[in-house]
């Protein structure tokens, strides 16, 4: 492997901070500098990337962080807000709706990444509300050279936003024009929202604690859910599915509602511990892929050639498979965790892989839970009879700009405090912006199946299970924070870049600038819902021969344009105290900062 790199990989021993937004990245680093730790660094780095990509997260969206102190063991946050509790498959199906579809307020569950942020700064952190507000405040009421793909996105979806959602209008086409690419771009709602959490929580109390769960309390019975129930009592706008929906939920799911602290799930490969989250998350997926793989000599493999890909695909599709059939909240449903993950099933899986692609969806036969896998196969079949619209969840799936991806940070501060976060949903451009707030809700219900007895069934108070999917490993005293953003493609890009570094050498950077694929094959996450069997998408930068051998194996190959797939960031910790980050250049968005 050539020893260019696109960008240095950051080196230093004070602190490395990585984030898919450069300023985003400079604000976490300005946290460190002032005394902070990581989960200030983390929290001051979540609220901004809401204000410089809100076409990929926003404050009523969802957040999973697993982090850990210094000496202290991984730990999961669990920001995902729960379905409303009027929302029940009957309601759903009322409606004539075979899907929740993917905007508008009908998907709309309880907005959960704010408090999540708030959860991190109490419980990890040692700065004030204020401290890591201000910069968020100071960019969205001063102006941030919008993104391109901000700007197009609003350019997209600007008639419809002006006809059909006009509050969102009001925030997204300021004067009545859509912003221009990299122009300053403002948004004074949302600053002022942020300002009259801040002064709130300090005239409540001069504790630092206790200004920070003011605002946590602030947002779920105070000011800011009072906008958004006055809303949503009333409004009843059009959505993907063609109709005019009203949100199902109420101040009753929105009172008193908290983020809440897990343990992590993890999985032994090769030296390194990997940490993910629960099954209310795609996360297991990743450390069934890692299952499978432990038992086939990756390192004797081209990390840029036929087998390796091959290999690779076939066990994405595997773990995929189980994810669509056993996955979701573990608070509803019995989730066979321990089967899926132990050596013995990983063992009969890995038997799957063959010379050749499978077209087939093959979930594991996990004994008294065979009617799950049944149902995933008949449903990856199956014509719901939907079609994309406007405003439809950010994946990059397809790789268009309206449909864009979300967000991800890493931060390692110089005590080894560590954060890997992956935030998301409240999308400008998938749900009608909250009047007097600046923000629009999520639409996270979309994620639901509208079938009984599946453990991604719709159920009141239920999570939904995401593709949100941050990451810790260890390898004896080296820590690893890694993640990126992409819908169903986020364990598979993870992945792909964890096994190179176990496997293959280089430093973070290098592996970061290798080319990337990821698989369609299984049944999406988000409206429609689609499955592509035997379907990849990969970069060009892949041998012209590779791609036409994999053809020949069977897989249908979609090449995509160059440096198109993958927003990876990551950070180390090394025994010695080195810390190391690395950002994709893909997009030109994300940076590594540290020293």
């Amino acid at each position: 492997m050539s020893d260019f790199t696109t960008r240095p990989e950051i080196r230093g021993t004070f602190g490395v901070v990585t984030s898919t937004h450069w300023i985003a990245s400079a604000v976490g680093m300005a946290m460190l500098e002032r005394g902070g730790n990581a989960c200030d660094a983390a929290v001051a780095i979540g609220l901004v990337l809401q204000v410089v990509e809100p076409h990929l997260n926003g404050p009523a969206g969802d957040l999973p962080v697993i982090w850990r102190t210094a000496e202290g063991e991984p730990q999961v946050i669990c920001a995902q807000g729960p379905a409303p509790k009027a929302a029940t498959i009957e309601a759903m199906r009322g409606l004539g709706l075979t899907l929740i579809p993917g905007s508008g307020l009908l998907a709309t569950v309880v907005p959960g990444a704010f408090d999540g942020w708030m959860k991190l700064l109490a419980e990890g952190g040692s700065m004030t509300l204020r401290e890591v507000m201000e910069p968020a405040v100071f960019y969205a009421r001063e102006g941030h050279p919008v993104l391109p793909r901000v700007a197009n996105t609003i350019k997209g979806i600007a008639d419809f936003l002006r006809t059909e959602w006009p509050t969102s209008a009001e925030v997204c086409l300021p004067g009545g024009d859509c912003p221009d690419p990299e122009g300053i771009f403002r948004n004074p709602v949302l600053a002022a929202t942020w300002q009259r959490i801040i002064d709130e929580a300090e005239a409540a109390s001069d504790d630092r604690v206790a200004q920070i769960e003011a605002a946590r309390a602030i947002w779920s019975d105070g000011f800011v859910a009072d906008a958004i129930c006055d809303f949503i009592e009333t409004a009843e706008l059009a959505d993907v599915s063609g109709a005019r929906n009203r949100a199902l939920l109420a101040r009753e799911d929105l009172s008193g509602w908290r983020a809440r602290t897990e343990e992590p799930l993890s999985l032994d490969y090769h030296g390194w511990t990997v940490y993910k989250t629960g099954p209310w998350g795609q996360g297991p997926v990743l450390l069934q892929a890692l299952a499978i793989l432990r038992g086939i000599d990756l390192a004797a493999m081209d990390p840029c050639g036929t087998e390796f890909v091959h290999t690779v695909i076939e066990a994405m599709k595997l773990a995929y498979a189980d994810r669509e059939a056993y996955y979701g909240d573990p608070d509803f449903s019995d989730i066979p965790m321990d089967v899926l993950l132990s050596e013995e099933y990983a063992a009969e899986r890995r038997k799957l892989i063959g010379p050749t692609a499978s077209a087939e969806q093959r979930p594991g036969r996990v004994p008294g839970f065979e009617h799950l896998a049944d149902a995933a196969i008949a449903r990856a079949a199956r014509d719901f009879g939907a079609s994309v619209a406007v405003s439809v969840e950010p994946t990059m799936a397809h790789l268009v700009e309206k449909r864009g991806d979300t967000v991800h940070l890493d931060v390692i501060d110089r005590w080894g405090n560590m954060v890997s976060a992956t935030p998301s949903g409240g999308w400008l451009q998938s749900s009608p912006a909250v009047p007097g707030l600046g923000f629009p809700l999520n639409s996270r219900a979309q994620m639901f199946w509208l079938e009984e007895g599946v453990p991604s069934g719709l159920r009141p108070g239920s999570r939904p299970r995401t593709t949100l999917t941050p990451s810790l490993a260890r390898n004896g005293d080296r820590w690893l924070s890694f993640g990126t953003p992409g819908g169903d493609q986020q364990d598979q890009w993870q992945l792909i870049w964890f096994l190179r570094f176990v496997h293959h050498g280089g430093n973070l950077q290098a592996n970061m600038d290798r080319p990337l694929f990821h698989s369609v094959h299984f049944q999406g996450s988000f409206y429609p819902r689609k499955a592509e069997p035997a379907k990849m998408l990969i970069e060009p930068a892949f041998d012209a021969a590779v791609i036409e051998e994999l053809r020949a194996r069977g897989h249908v190959v979609e090449v995509t344009e160059p440096w198109a797939v993958g927003r990876l960031t990551a950070a180390l910790r090394e025994p010695d105290g080195i810390l190391r980050a690395a950002a994709t250049p893909r997009l030109m968005q994300a940076y590594a900062v540290g020293r």
